[in-house]
């Protein structure tokens, strides 16, 4: 592979090539660019994975010597692929100089003053404008190939308080689901064992709680679980209904990695669906996750009779978060019988008089892959640095249908054969379907894979340098991707 290196003479840069360097020289220069440009604290590291892979593209850092006189075949070669931090504060640290990037006539920029008219925008898009973006703009993040693959336990099933209309667990609904103890840690790290053979790398464990509250023996119990699912080497994850301060710091402490606690839908759609426990109730468990370092896991569902502007309303509670959340899992509802959201949905169906039913209405509630597509792409181009992640709902799509989802952006999914109380696809339906669509999982504790567009200088990176006589504004200095050298 040829790089290219920025020659200036006066006024005018030319482009010229320079020879590859070594797979350690392109680390150290890797590693002096991004400390250079990016302010990246002493402590950051670069990991690197060499592997032997049979290359079917130029996606990856090929370890040849240029001056070798063999032949180079399309069989197993060494590869080296650069690994960003696993932690996403770290890896908003390394790149806080960068004001945005460009490829293929697209500009993206992380950005936390997003207006609700932006983000319409975006989503009424024509659909194939937008997921031509939304490929774009994952492409200049993340490498397109890695998916990240979690698993979902429901330790505690059934026995829930709250109204949530959509939910299984909810005591105030007539469904299949019956009340279970919290399960033993010993089953748990059994369960937990059974998805790392899988192939999964981050283990979620659910309870059917409104809080944790006083629960003190569950919550012990917990943390032991916490403790032992990181000591086999998984990501951990939590959703524990609300958390106070004290307890997301003794989560952080015992080895959580990430807690989810979605928002559901948009502020306004809200109390149609819950009233139980108010939107700030949610945003203030998501400021606790947040101040103690955990990463946060935040998304919703499509389906619950919101409209197009309840979808546009959460995306744009999300991207204007003080941090983007690490992961946005988006969810198709699954609507069980007993359930006041499935009652409404086939009530709906069956319902004739043109003046009590609102087609459109009825069309949101039965959300196909389009939808999902629409909601991920949006998440995807407005907030281009987090995870967006394929979550309940995925069993009703197509391996095509769910291939569409991934190029909207999508790179993490829940796998297994259980979403808390709703089938998913089993774990070896999902290896098939990464093998048929060339996808490798994201490592536990291994931080994502950097963009082949970054690595190979396709993508060009604005860096925004403040002067030091702190004037209001700032200089911008245009690079072709941090790799290209002067």
């Amino acid at each position: 592979m040829m790089s290219m290196r920025l020659v200036r003479r006066g006024a005018m840069a030319i482009m010229k090539p320079s020879p590859s360097p070594s797979p350690s020289q392109y680390q150290y220069q890797l590693m002096k660019c991004m400390g250079r440009y990016m302010c990246m604290s002493m402590s950051t590291t670069i990991q690197v994975d060499t592997y032997n892979h049979v290359d079917h593209n130029n996606d990856n850092i090929q370890n040849n010597n240029q001056n070798s006189s063999s032949s180079i075949s399309s069989s197993s070669s060494t590869t080296q692929r650069l690994r960003l931090p696993n932690n996403d504060r770290d890896r908003s640290a390394m790149y806080e100089n960068e004001s945005s990037r460009s490829m293929s006539g697209y500009t993206s920029s992380v950005r936390h003053d997003w207006t609700k008219s932006e983000i319409s925008q975006i989503y009424n898009l024509p659909f194939h404008e937008l997921m031509h973006r939304a490929s774009t703009v994952h492409r200049m993040y993340w490498n397109a190939s890695e998916v990240q693959q979690c698993t979902l336990l429901s330790i505690k099933t059934g026995g829930c308080t709250e109204d949530c209309s959509y939910c299984s667990q909810s005591t105030r609904h007539k469904t299949f689901v019956k009340p279970t103890p919290t399960m033993k840690v010993k089953e748990v790290l059994e369960a937990a064992k059974r998805a790392k053979e899988a192939g999964s790398t981050r283990f979620c464990m659910g309870a059917a709680w409104r809080e944790l509250g006083n629960k003190k023996n569950a919550f012990n119990h917990i943390l032991d679980m916490v403790k032992g699912v990181n000591s086999m080497g998984l990501e951990v994850c939590c959703t524990l209904g609300m958390l106070d301060a004290n307890q997301a710091r003794q989560l952080k402490e015992a080895g959580l990695s990430a807690y989810n606690h979605n928002l559901d839908t948009s502020p306004e759609h809200y109390p149609n669906v819950i009233t139980t426990r108010t939107y700030q109730d949610r945003l203030d468990t998501i400021a606790n996750v947040r101040d103690a370092g955990i990463s946060v896991c935040c998304g919703g569902i499509l389906g619950l009779g919101e409209d197009h502007s309840d979808r546009v309303g959460l995306l744009h509670v999300l991207a204007t978060l003080p941090e983007h959340p690490e992961s946005v899992p988006v969810n198709a509802l699954v609507a069980v019988e007993g359930t006041p959201l499935y009652e409404e949905l086939h009530n709906n169906a069956e319902t004739t008089d043109t003046e009590t039913t609102d087609t459109d209405q009825d069309n949101l509630m039965n959300v196909d892959a389009f939808d999902m597509a629409r909601v991920i792409a949006t998440a995807r181009i407005i907030m281009p640095r987090t995870m967006v992640r394929l979550s309940a709902g995925r069993l009703s799509f197509s391996d095509a249908e769910q291939y569409m989802m991934f190029q909207a952006g999508a790179n993490s999914i829940f796998n297994g054969d259980k979403l808390l109380t709703t089938d998913n696809p089993e774990f070896d339906q999902d290896q098939k379907l990464f093998q048929k669509l060339g996808f490798v999982g994201k490592p536990a504790h291994k931080g994502p894979l950097l963009s082949p567009a970054e690595q190979n200088g396709t993508v060009h990176v604005t860096l925004t340098k403040h002067t030091t006589n702190n004037e209001n504004n700032p200089t911008t200095t245009d690079s072709n991707d941090l790799r290209q050298y002067a």
